[in-house]
């Protein structure tokens, strides 16, 4: 990444911290399959088993951790391999949600995101995973898990973008992923209040995952976790202040009074579209998105927003923008004046 250039996309993937760094660095200097039975698989089993370790207690999570390639595949097991009889989730989730539970049953949102209860009050949750997101990737939106009716319900919480930031929600089973709190892309876990809650299939992970387990991620993923730093309070204050400046410029912020995770953020720029917004975003050095990073590159209409009441010609002209630790308030500064140039043109 250029020197020069101002990285807002840290919802889409966050740089390695450098003690995530270091620590994969380190172990790809010498490392075993955790598999093998000699001393030297032995003993890389057991730096396996003490990064678990180090992991659940760093997240305050007292199940179990089987690790994956990261949140979506994490999904993709919770749900599909699920031994409950059907799955409710909302029009709102991540794409890597939608795409396995189609044919679910959906529950409405309201103008902000937030998840509304069953339309009959009476429904029974029996045999039922609630999946609901945590933080929304797209507007970061908190969704109140704790005050949804879930009475009998397994509550599957997609943390992709909560984990690290947020205490973990009262769930059953949790999606997290490294590369979104300062670990390595490619890795992150499948937290299970209860191993009997999805079917095995073999291999390793205790019989849940097959393949060899990638130790440096893993082992970088931990350390990721113990070192991360408290900086929501700043990143609040940061996040004030755009909204602020985008308002003052004639700005629309989506979910503007929702509860919202101070590191995210979408904005509305009225008579310009998204794509042309990135486009000069881009050629002034600035590194924002549209939608999830999944769904970005065909720049197709947010279904959050959709889902939310958004007509599609105000849909497309709607922006993200997403903080990390390294964010300053000058990069606001830099970001605002960009904004403020574009929407002044803009005005009919």
């Amino acid at each position: 990444m250029a020197a020069d250039r101002l990285y807002l996309d840290h919802a889409a993937t966050t740089p390695m911290s450098p003690a995530a760094q270091a620590a994969m660095v380190g172990a790809m200097a010498g490392w075993a399959n955790p598999s093998s039975p000699h001393a030297d698989g032995r003993a890389a089993r057991a730096m396996l088993e003490d990064a678990r370790r180090r992991i659940a207690a760093a997240l305050g999570w007292d199940g179990h951790v089987i690790f994956t390639s990261g949140a979506s595949e994490a999904i993709a097991i919770g749900l599909q391999r699920a031994k409950a009889g059907r799955i409710v989730t909302s029009p709102v989730e991540h794409d890597a949600v939608l795409r396995v539970t189609k044919g679910a049953d959906r529950l409405a949102v309201d103008g902000d995101g937030i998840v509304q209860g069953p339309r009959d009050p009476s429904q029974r949750w029996d045999d039922v995973i609630l999946a609901i997101q945590h933080v929304n990737n797209e507007t970061g939106v908190i969704q109140p898990l704790d005050r949804i009716d879930r009475e009998g319900a397994i509550l599957f919480a997609d943390c992709a973008q909560s984990a690290g930031k947020l205490a973990l929600p009262d769930a059953d089973m949790i999606a997290i992923s490294a590369h979104k709190f300062g670990g390595p892309p490619g890795i992150g876990a499948l937290l299970l209040r209860d191993l009997a809650l999805v079917e095995p299939s073999g291999g390793q992970e205790q019989g849940y995952r097959a393949g060899t387990e990638n130790l440096p991620a893993i082992l970088s993923m931990a350390a990721a976790l113990e070192a991360r730093e408290d900086w929501l309070g700043r990143a609040a204050g940061m996040r004030a202040r755009l909204d602020a400046g985008i308002e003052a410029a004639g700005g629309i912020i989506v979910a503007r009074d929702a509860p919202r995770l101070p590191v995210i953020a979408s904005y509305r720029l009225p008579g310009l579209s998204a794509r042309a917004q990135l486009i000069q975003f881009d050629l002034k050095g600035i590194s924002v998105s549209a939608g999830s990073a999944c769904s970005s590159g065909s720049l197709k209409t947010s279904h959050v927003l959709g889902a939310m009441g958004w007509e599609d010609d105000a849909a497309g002209q709607v922006v993200r923008v997403s903080f990390g630790p390294q964010t300053c308030d000058s990069d606001i500064d830099r970001f605002l004046s960009v904004w403020t140039a574009m929407a002044e043109k803009a005005q009919p």
